[in-house]
């Protein structure tokens, strides 16, 4: 199947372009003006290919509808990808930078020199050799997570519109929004897209499908000290900054961190810290395969808690457990077709298959804990929210064809 170059890599640097940065904190939805942008653009896209259905709703949703091109009643399907960009690194005046026919040396970044994507840290880039890299400049994160979904799930759409002999059923299209800050899919009504499964398109590298998430929930651990005026401290005063540094010294170092495990291994991951001294508060990731493990780790920061209060009779600790996400292994059981024909398409495209696991979660682990079965596709992103991010038009185009071949085989299946 040929794979229009220009255009995927032309709707790609433009998306990328525009700022679709999530807003931590924010009290809209969508968290940030740059994405009803991207949803305006990508909307007036759709209709301009002829799907009249398309539609920007008041959450900053796109969703359309690519109609079937056979007779026979087939399941529906939904690809998936989110419009915004991690908070992390700045996406902002996002300014693509392409490498053709790489030559597999580190890349330094154009206006940053010592930012460098290095081969050592980043090994996939030995797949690209000859290939086009993209990267930024190095003053931003470049966004392909998500937009290399988004781009690939447009070109896919304009792919299959402009071949109608190619049979497939009904496939639903859906851009979400604030996906970096845990919102997804808080606003997509499952029911009214009216899938049996979905398809995130939100991976790296290609031929990776991946159907189990880590589960997850986010601690807040709020320390309450008793603040005075320094130069009547003694005896009187439990700073609250220096028992957070306390806690945190007595939480595990050697395991049960993202620096020490990898795998199937959970964490404990601290990564944001607030307050003063009479009042700190620091937010964990908790993070494992096994959900009953979550509980375990919320233990293991209680107990912490609780021999610091023992030792500093005015402090107070406070450990509260928001649930975030849940492992999407067992809704995939609910449907085996999603998977098996996920591995099937990626073959059929000219590709090997990888099974893997996700250390992290997606919207398919929300949509699945909804009720629609949604495993992970790839689509060519490497260093996710980091300056030194890039991605591979190539594997992009790999992409393209997977889900051309995934439409076509969920248009032999009966409804």
């Amino acid at each position: 199947m040929p794979v229009s170059t220009p255009t995927l890599l032309d709707r790609f640097c433009r998306y990328v372009r525009i700022h679709t940065e999530a807003a931590e904190g924010s009290t809209t939805y969508p968290s940030s003006p740059g994405q009803w942008d991207l949803g305006k653009l990508l909307l007036g896209e759709l209709k301009e290919f002829g799907l009249k259905d398309a539609t920007l709703d008041e959450f900053g949703i796109v969703t359309a509808t690519l109609p079937s091109t056979v007779q026979h009643a087939t399941p529906v399907i939904a690809w998936f990808a989110h419009m915004d960009t991690s908070p992390e690194t700045s996406g902002k005046n996002v300014k693509p930078v392409l490498h053709p026919n790489y030559d597999g040396k580190d890349i330094v970044l154009p206006a940053d020199p010592n930012r460098v994507i290095k081969v050592s840290e980043s090994p996939e880039l030995a797949n690209c050799v000859g290939k086009t890299v993209i990267t930024t400049d190095g003053t931003t994160l470049l966004g392909a997570d998500n937009k290399a979904g988004v781009a690939v799930i447009m070109e896919t759409v304009q792919h299959l519109l402009k071949n109608p002999s190619i049979p497939h059923g009904p496939v639903k299209i859906c851009f979400t929004c604030d996906e970096e800050i845990g919102h997804g899919v808080d606003h997509v009504d499952v029911k009214k897209l009216g899938a049996v499964v979905g398809y995130t398109l939100d991976g790296a590298a290609h031929s990776e499908i991946e159907g189990e998430t880590f589960s997850g929930d986010k601690a807040t651990v709020v320390i309450r000290g008793k603040n005075i005026h320094p130069s009547i401290a003694k005896g009187r005063m439990t700073n609250a900054i220096r028992l957070a540094g306390l806690f945190i010294e007595r939480l595990p170092r050697t395991s049960l961190t993202p620096e020490t495990s990898e795998g199937r291994q959970g964490f404990l991951h601290p990564y944001r810290i607030d307050g003063a001294v009479a009042e700190v508060t620091i937010t964990y990731l908790v993070r494992d395969f096994i959900t009953a493990k979550l509980t375990e780790y919320a233990d293991v920061l209680r107990s912490v808690a609780k021999t610091i209060t023992a030792e500093y009779a005015d402090a107070k600790i406070e450990v509260r457990i928001n649930e975030q996400y849940r492992n999407m292994a067992d809704g995939m059981q609910n449907e085996p077709r999603a998977m098996k024909l996920a591995v099937e398409a990626t073959k059929r495209a000219g590709l090997n298959p990888k099974v893997g696991i996700i250390r992290g979660g997606t919207d398919g682990s929300m949509l699945t804990a909804k009720g629609l079965p949604t495993p992970n596709l790839s689509t060519g992103e490497h260093n996710p929210h980091s300056p030194l991010e890039w991605t591979c038009l190539e594997e992009m185009e790999s992409a393209v064809k997977v889900l051309v071949e995934l439409a076509q085989l969920w248009g032999q299946e009966k409804a």
